[in-house]
């Protein structure tokens, strides 16, 4: 366990300007419940406890949360919020849904939103992405230099190196912390352990290896891919790997929006191999119909042997029915050539405060004590084994993962392998083209042969050419 820890934090790689996420398309709890915990007026003013406050002598103790809730349900942040009140005196209100975004899209536009998001900035309502653009989120770069909830230790040492400098938490490239991460998770291929044990194939590195691979697969009757067809972001643990071990250092360019860097010709040969599971017939059919969890559970049947996703689709799936023996196993998306550097696309899901909140000290002394010992062990003991993205994390969280889990957090230990961080700039001031549709939503018409890679490509350029232009 320690020599993971250790090659975790040293492989994590910050690219230039890069971030990354758990992704919210995630809605495996259907229900559209919010819970209120409310004793207290919101607009009582009371003497605040002496110690972390962080906030003058006296301020609001009434906090107003909204969380989204994904694939590990909400035990945690009840627990959380419990303990949160009996540390420091505080009511919590919680707002938590997996439509939080677009329950709390009112409140927003009203001028009235809540003291804290846990929301990312690729969920599908735009909330966040919305806050970047505008700048409508709080700096927090006083929180992480300021000192822990229960220490005086500055709270930025407590968070894995690189993180709060990528894009993914300093979303203006000024060094500015706008967005807290909360937990890391490797993101990848999932695919079935016991089915390559009994076939004797090994997981494929290069894209060479991939497509013979899915050869095989065709002559035992099953598909080589499938993704979860309506919900496209969900790529992105493929897509952007491929790319950045393709472009080196010139990935840069597809995190700040330069044009033309999705038509060079190393962007393109990527794009073709993904064009080419679609007309090489190696990709499950029907798959361009379905939601998350219908692919998902196909390919727990064996009908696809690679499925893109994260750790949490063992909790997201544990009612699935699935092959005989089925172990959840995760590996990088190939690479061009062998040596090449095999990236694990690092989910990170993030925090924020929006700046119109009505109590901000509130809000950051929240986010402090998310980040304490009893916090993070909460996270990881009632999130099946979810990890933090602090220094100590995965100390606290061997004992709640499973066998499958563990063994998905050693695709960062895979030869050739390293952590990656993603994530993309603030789009120029202005900017009305939603970069993220123009990325993901044409990959139903790629997978369909309606349309080719470098159709795929120049539309993104064209985006990304529209924002430098102010569009």
């Amino acid at each position: 366990m320690k020599k993971l820890i250790s090659l975790l934090l040293v492989t994590t790689l910050v690219l230039a300007g890069c971030g990354g996420n758990n992704n919210n398309n995630d809605t495996s709890n259907s229900s559209n419940n919010t819970t209120t915990n409310t004793t207290t007026d919101s607009n009582t003013t009371t003497t605040a406890p002496a110690g972390n406050s962080g906030g003058g002598a006296e301020e609001n103790l009434v906090l107003n949360i909204a969380i989204f809730e994904g694939g590990y349900g909400r035990d945690f942040w009840d627990e959380v919020v419990g303990l949160f009140e009996a540390e420091t005196g505080y009511t919590v209100n919680m707002q938590i849904s997996p439509n939080i975004g677009d329950i709390i899209r009112p409140e927003i536009v009203a001028g009235n939103p809540p003291d804290f998001l846990n929301l990312n900035d690729n969920d599908q309502t735009g909330i966040v992405a919305a806050l970047i653009k505008d700048r409508g989120l709080l700096d927090l770069t006083d929180v992480f230099n300021g000192p822990q909830f229960d220490t005086d230790a500055a709270l930025k040492n407590k968070i894995i190196d690189g993180f709060l400098d990528s894009y993914k938490c300093s979303p203006y490239g000024d060094g500015k912390i706008f967005l807290a991460p909360g937990n890391v998770s490797p993101m990848g291929l999932i695919y079935n352990k016991n089915l390559f044990a009994e076939k004797g194939w090994s997981v494929p590195v290069t894209w060479d290896d991939f497509f013979d691979l899915g050869d095989k697969a065709k002559a035992e009757g099953m598909s080589l891919f499938t993704y979860q067809g309506i919900y496209p972001g969900y790529i992105e643990s493929v897509l952007f790997p491929a790319l950045a071990s393709h472009l080196g250092n010139d990935y840069s360019q597809i995190e700040d929006f330069t044009p033309g860097i999705w038509s060079d010709s190393r962007s393109l040969a990527v794009l073709e191999n993904f064009a080419k599971i679609y007309s090489g017939g190696y990709l499950m059919p029907g798959t361009v119909a379905l939601n998350h969890t219908d692919s998902q559970a196909a390919q727990m049947m064996n009908e696809a042997l690679f499925i893109p996703n994260g750790t949490w689709m063992e909790g997201e799936m544990a009612d699935a029915d699935r092959a005989a023996g089925y172990q959840f196993g995760l590996t990088p998306p190939p690479v061009m050539k062998s040596g090449d550097t095999r990236y694990v696309f690092s989910g990170v899901e993030q925090f924020s405060i929006p700046a119109a909140c009505a109590n901000p000290e509130g809000a950051k002394l929240f986010l402090r004590f998310l980040y304490t010992d009893k916090a993070v062990e909460a996270y990881a003991r009632l999130n099946g084994g979810a990890v933090m993205a602090t220094t100590n994390a995965l100390d606290l969280v061997e004992p709640y993962l499973t066998p499958d889990t563990f063994g998905m957090y050693g695709a960062y230990t895979e030869p050739g392998a390293a952590g990656m961080i993603q994530g993309f700039a603030a789009p120029p001031e202005g900017t009305r083209v939603i970069y993220s549709d123009e990325i993901f939503e044409p990959l139903s018409d790629v997978m369909s042969g309606r349309m080719t890679a470098a159709e795929w490509a120049k539309n993104i350029d064209d985006a990304y050419q529209a924002m430098a232009d102010g569009h």
